[in-house]
């Protein structure tokens, strides 16, 4: 995108106080007078690639502020605004081509309690205490594994934080308190309203209210002076002293709409810290196989379409010296560790979020299929068979069965691709469109044919069916589903009386394979969210928070918010520090 058409992109939102273009950027950095010659717009791309991270005796800086907040979703818009309530110049850098992450598609519950306001006014009667001994409980699967320190630190800063959130604009839906909910004892899920502002909403008509917060946290931190930089992403964090000094700043690479790197870069200086607020790995297929190598690159992440997800925050800790947190987390499969939901779209999340009024529908393709009714189809892999009870609707079991190994020695991680079969009656039934822009053909996530056989043998254009599907398999396990119709009785998997026949062509194979969502792990941080290396020491100058940060296995929103409001203050007030915790 040429820099003036980034601009005018920029400011749709708020023409007041627009986005940083690299142009005004650079500009702004020569007229401040800092990082002299070198915050030129054609600063060089060979001086920052994202191999070796390089030394801050080796960079030249194009531009230097107190604070660098790297990703403006839900831990780096607060974080951003905390620092800038401190008096600390801030850029907040992101590399989607608008702020909010995959917050702004959240349905924007913050579990947040300790005893806020609306909690009181619902008569729900709660503490820091009380929050902290819920989430630190043994018994229960979403809290066993959290760092004490941590869930004690969000269960103090609960209220301060929501009263933060309100003072930053935060319309709150007063008459709604969820929960309780995974390892609380009481209901603690408060939310915002929904934007009310149509054209800066990402999804639409679905109740998203994670528009809400950060839509007004973004109004928050143009008024108070945030610098924001869209359509860049970090690739380095610099640190001085041969890896043992202090983080210094950080590197960035122009990208386009489809995230693919241009050759403009930028190095960013933090006189006090840089704050990684990247996001979790659920996109990174190698990254996330290092916790379960079942894991392979037919699970997609379910917010690929706007927040990738690639663990870059994590990988750039790490290549410094930062160590890893809490990782029975990952694979204790709490929360929403896998999605059953939509079909023949690539990201098949459980709600078809991105539809074609959505901004980023370029990237998404499809809105996909919304099943209402299991009985009118059946799951295969990729082998063509049967693998459960299709009715089933819990994500634990989903995901077990999704995991299990298909029984072909070529295969020996993962469960494969997975693939809905239905007929044209279900169709009928299900009221589906089987075109485009319901429907992704021109990728390879949705097929029809006459014959089973036929459809079978489109299948290999997707590009994760990793083999053929052999067409007699495929015949055969409908036509042995379609006896069990007959009789009222799956032999193979328990359903609950088959309902329907897949007897009338064409026969349609459409994407099912379920999708990937939380980040329960990542670096290790301390209670000032200060980045910790294996040796427990801190990391000068470098935090992190939200799904970059790993000790804590609370989902959504609420962990990301509180934890990047400290991450903000913290930083702010950096530059003198110990170098332990």
């Amino acid at each position: 995108m040429a820099d003036d058409a980034r601009d005018k992109a920029a400011r749709r939102r708020d023409p007041k106080p627009s986005a940083t273009s690299r142009r005004s950027f650079l500009k702004s950095g020569a007229a401040a007078g800092v990082g002299g010659a070198a915050a030129l717009a054609g600063l060089a791309a060979q001086e920052a690639q994202a191999q070796a991270p390089p030394l801050a005796g080796q960079v030249r800086w194009s531009r230097e502020v107190d604070v660098v907040v790297i990703g403006a979703g839900a831990s780096g818009l607060p974080a951003a605004i905390a620092a800038r309530d401190q008096g600390a110049t801030v850029l907040l850098v992101e590399q989607h081509f608008d702020i909010g992450g995959i917050a702004i598609m959240s349905g924007g519950m913050i579990h947040m309690g300790g005893g806020n306001r609306i909690q009181k006014e619902k008569g729900v009667q709660d503490s820091p205490d009380l929050a902290f001994t819920d989430w630190v409980n043994a018994e229960n699967g979403e809290a066993k594994f959290n760092d004490r320190d941590l869930v004690r630190k969000w269960a103090d800063e609960s209220v301060p934080t929501f009263e933060f959130l309100t003072a930053n604009g935060l319309d709150w839906d007063e008459k709604f308190l969820g929960g309780p909910g995974d390892a609380s004892s009481v209901p603690r899920q408060v939310r915002p309203k929904e934007w009310p502002i149509r054209k800066d909403l990402v999804a639409f008509d679905q109740g998203r209210n994670g528009s809400g917060i950060v839509r007004a946290l973004e109004q928050s931190a143009r008024k108070k002076g945030v610098e924001i930089l869209l359509s860049h992403r970090m690739t380095n964090v610099v640190r001085e002293g041969d890896r043992r000094g202090r983080v210094m700043g950080a590197t960035f690479v122009q990208v386009d709409r489809n995230f693919t790197p241009t050759n403009q870069t930028l190095n960013v200086r933090a006189r006090r810290g840089v704050i990684l607020c990247t996001g979790g790995h659920g996109n990174n297929v190698e990254f996330r196989r290092s916790f379960d190598p079942r894991l392979t690159a037919e699970y997609q992440w379910h917010g690929q379409t706007l927040a990738p997800h690639n663990a870059d925050g994590a990988k750039a800790a790490m290549a410094i010296g930062a160590s890893m947190w809490a990782t029975a987390n990952q694979t204790a499969e709490a929360g929403e560790a896998f999605n059953k939901g939509r079909i023949a779209t690539r990201d098949n999340y459980i709600r078809g979020l991105i539809t074609p009024e959505s901004p980023i529908f370029f990237r998404a393709k499809a809105s996909g299929m919304n099943v209402t009714d299991w009985q009118n189809l059946i799951l295969v892999k990729e082998n063509g068979k049967r693998f459960y009870d299709e009715l089933d609707s819990s994500y634990d079991g989903f995901f077990a069965h999704a995991m299990a190994w298909t029984g072909d020695p070529a295969k020996l991680n993962g469960g494969g691709p997975i693939w809905a079969i239905f007929d044209s009656e279900a169709v009928k039934r299900e009221k589906w469109g089987t075109e485009a822009p319901v429907v992704d053909r021109e990728r390879g996530y949705f097929f029809s044919a006459d014959t089973l056989e036929e459809l079978a043998a489109q299948m290999k254009r997707n590009p994760f069916q990793w083999r053929e599907m052999p067409g007699t398999t495929l015949r055969e396990t409908v036509e042995r589903f379609n006896t069990f119709v007959d009789t009222g009785i799956d032999l193979d998997f328990k359903r609950r009386k088959p309902t329907h026949k897949i007897a009338t062509p064409p026969f349609y194979a459409a994407w099912a394979t379920p999708s990937l969502h939380d980040s329960l792990s990542g670096i290790r941080i301390n209670t000032k969210c200060q980045v910790m290396d294996l040796q427990a020491d801190v990391i000068p100058g470098l935090y992190a928070a939200g799904e970059t940060a790993g000790g804590f296995a609370l989902h959504g929103l609420g962990r990301a918010i509180v934890f990047g409001r400290i991450a903000g203050m913290e930083a702010a007030k950096d530059g003198a520090r110990s170098t332990r915790a």
